[in-house]
């Protein structure tokens, strides 16, 4: 296990590098599968720069993150470390963010978390002590600072590469540049955007971000997730708030030759990924690979991604 204090996160130094950064993504088994969760994660070894790992998603639980993220430093892996604001209040999100960063966990999402009505629990109770914003600025005080929320000093501050979450696409589509400034003034490293299929609408986005300066305080992530199936799509463009899924995506998948819609879907975020390198502002991707990790090696060697710097 690696309790080297002084280590820093691989993903900042990625980034702060002016490398176009490729991070992925594993959500811990609904249990205590150690075995099962080391069969996700070892697709991504070596092939992205950090994984995410997410904070019981979609309010369904799971294994926890902390625990997840942890195994993965064991495993040689960069985790990125998601926490959410539904089910701490400040007390356990201070404790936890002290925790991981002592097993080595050098990565921190901070977000909001998706309602307990969603998920498998919707009886239990949220909490949402603070919002993702004081989180971020939380993390910060903390980093920076070397404080604690109510102003008493930390002996050992936790030096953590501080992510957000942004979802370009939720109405007002007009306010949502300015929710990013703000999670960047509360003080975000960098964002990873929610997965994007509508381009021409992204394009608009990041030439507002680009236009405020976002861009230039702030390393951001575009998200891609491959659509395996027209049923995928259909899926997340009717019954997933925020999402925007074109239906020309939709066409095309559908005019793919017979049992080859999930190879369509590849190639379709093989284009993103190319436009990605190239626009102006994206300092990155983020590939969601929802329950496909072990397509990621593929989908990174045809991104032309790899190898991944050594930093």
């Amino acid at each position: 296990m690696s309790n080297d204090l002084k280590s820093g996160s691989n993903l900042e130094k990625v980034l702060r590098s002016g490398h176009f950064a490729f991070t992925g993504e594993c959500g811990p088994p609904k249990g205590a599968n150690i075995e099962h969760l080391k069969e996700k994660m070892h697709p991504l070894k070596g092939n992205v720069d950090a994984v995410n790992v997410t904070d019981n998603q979609t309010a369904v639980v799971r294994m926890s993150s902390w625990a997840a993220s942890t195994i993965m430093v064991q495993e040689g892996i960069e985790p990125n470390f998601q926490m959410v604001c539904r089910d701490r209040n400040r007390l356990a999100m201070m404790s936890d963010i002290l925790g991981v960063y002592v097993m080595g966990i050098r990565n921190m999402l901070c977000l909001s978390g998706d309602h307990q009505k969603f998920g498998n629990h919707p009886e239990s109770k949220n909490v949402y002590d603070i919002d993702s914003l004081q989180l971020i600025s939380l993390a910060k005080k903390m980093r920076d600072e070397g404080k604690f929320l109510n102003g008493e000093p930390i002996d050992v501050p936790p030096k953590i590469f501080i992510g957000a979450a942004c979802n370009p696409f939720a109405d007002p589509f007009e306010f949502r540049v300015y929710r990013l400034a703000k999670k960047i003034e509360a003080g975000a490293d960098f964002v990873q955007t929610q997965c994007i299929y509508n381009m021409k609408k992204f394009r608009e986005f990041m030439k507002m971000a680009v236009d405020m300066g976002l861009s230039e305080k702030c390393y951001i992530l575009a998200g891609v997730t491959p659509l395996k199936s027209i049923g995928m799509a259909q899926y997340m463009a009717k019954m997933v708030p925020g999402m925007d899924v074109p239906n020309e995506l939709i066409q095309r998948l559908k005019g793919a030759p017979k049992g080859k819609a999930a190879e369509e879907g590849i190639k379709i975020a093989l284009e993103q990924i190319e436009e990605f390198k190239e626009m102006k502002g994206v300092s990155g991707v983020h590939l969601m690979a929802i329950e496909w990790e072990h397509r990621v090696p593929e989908i990174a060697e045809r991104a032309g991604m790899l190898p991944r710097p050594k930093v």
